[in-house]
């Protein structure tokens, strides 16, 4: 493309103010992209999450700084599917402590022949996205009749899919063996399995999360882990190290019942090169045309009272003028789109306006006759 990369893996968020200079686009897997970083690119103009979730991302500072920020949804879905089935698999056969037992020489086959089986059991897919959606097809292969919950999900789209339909999270925390969380972390996730919630789990069943930490009360399951009430095998969990390498000390460390991972659901070969293509295609595209695929801090709704179509001469100036009018309004242009006939000599612009013109900023427009075919309030679309 023609583009100068720099490439340092290897930096912490609290390094990346120092180094990001005049970068123009900025790509990250899991690393934090604080306001620091942001503030300190003027040239910045795209945020690249090589991966999903965005929550390590400062979306507040980049939409204020009107800097698009995308992601890669989907591309790692397999990857994270597969890891939760293995971990599903591992806290039931109790994989990783056979393994260490016979590391350290002990044989202890009377303690891991007692294993409930997969079988029968229903799995709970808290989450119903790519992921969950990958991880259903891998359950079903395990014989493990699928029920889910999610914000979106319907019972005619459950049927569709042949999975079981849970109409709230308690239903689904409550009625499956195995719980695997799928969920974005937003304001209304943070923090969703509560004592609650984990408590109105079955004896024995099983937490699954290779989604976000912050999806857990971690000092709930702790609790619930030591007093065996429940198991979990987690890829994800709090004050995760931010780099690749070092120590870690957690609670979690001490808890029986658990399987953890190093945050690993998307490291495959396999993940990261359908992730890098789809980085490369992002920053291809708006490269070249500027538009921006998955772009994820575009405002679901502007403020906008009504529509204006303006049918105009397409020349130099005319929309311009309009604007100019509608400036002297104090009204604001929140969204515009311009469309031009066949023979290029005529157009149409419909603009959203954050309030109403009066009927004077209206005659003011349709006063220039040279330049304004039309102009006529709309109705704004009714949604379906």
């Amino acid at each position: 493309m023609g583009m100068d990369v720099d490439y340092q893996p290897g930096l912490s968020a609290a390094d990346i103010p120092a180094a990001i200079g005049p970068t123009e686009v900025l790509v990250v897997r899991s690393t934090r992209v604080t306001a620091e970083a942001i503030k300190a690119a003027p040239d910045l103009s795209l945020i690249v999450r090589a991966g999903a979730g965005v929550n390590t991302i400062d979306i507040g500072t980049a939409s204020d700084r009107g800097i698009f920020v995308t992601n890669c949804p989907g591309k790692n879905s397999i990857a994270v599917a597969e890891l939760a089935m293995g971990l599903i698999v591992a806290v039931d056969r109790r994989i990783p402590e056979n393994a260490a037992d016979f590391r350290a020489g002990i044989w202890n086959k009377g303690a891991y022949s007692k294993a409930d089986g997969l079988a029968g059991t229903p799995l709970g897919i808290a989450g119903l996205g790519q992921i969950g959606l990958e991880l259903a097809q891998r359950a079903r292969a395990f014989h493990m009749p699928v029920r889910a919950w999610s914000r979106s999900l319907t019972p005619e789209r459950a049927e569709q899919l042949g999975i079981g339909y849970c109409p709230d999270l308690d239903t689904l925390m409550e009625s499956c063996g195995v719980v695997s969380l799928h969920m974005a972390l937003n304001d209304a996730t943070r923090g969703i399995i509560s004592r609650e919630r984990i408590g109105r789990m079955r004896q024995g069943a099983v937490l699954i999360n290779t989604g976000r930490a912050e999806l857990v009360d971690e000092d709930a399951l702790v609790e619930a882990l030591r007093a065996g009430s429940i198991r979990a095998g987690l890829d994800v969990f709090r004050d995760e190290p931010e780099g690749k390498n070092g120590s870690i000390r957690s609670a979690l460390q001490d808890c029986p019942n658990l399987v953890v991972t190093h945050h690993i659901g998307a490291s495959t070969t396999q993940a990261q090169e359908a992730v890098a293509a789809e980085a490369v295609r992002i920053i291809g595209e708006f490269r070249r045309s500027g538009s921006v695929i998955n772009w994820v801090n575009r405002s679901p709704a502007t403020p906008v009272r009504c529509q204006l179509v303006v049918r105009h001469q397409d020349k130099p100036g005319v929309l311009a003028n309009v604007l100019r009018e509608l400036k002297n309004a104090e009204i604001n242009a929140e969204e515009i789109e311009n469309v031009v006939f066949a023979g290029n000599k005529t157009a149409s612009c419909t603009i959203r306006l954050s309030e109403e013109p009066a009927p004077v900023v209206l005659e003011a427009i349709r006063k220039r006759r040279d330049e304004v075919i039309s102009a006529r309030l709309l109705d704004l679309p009714r949604e379906s």
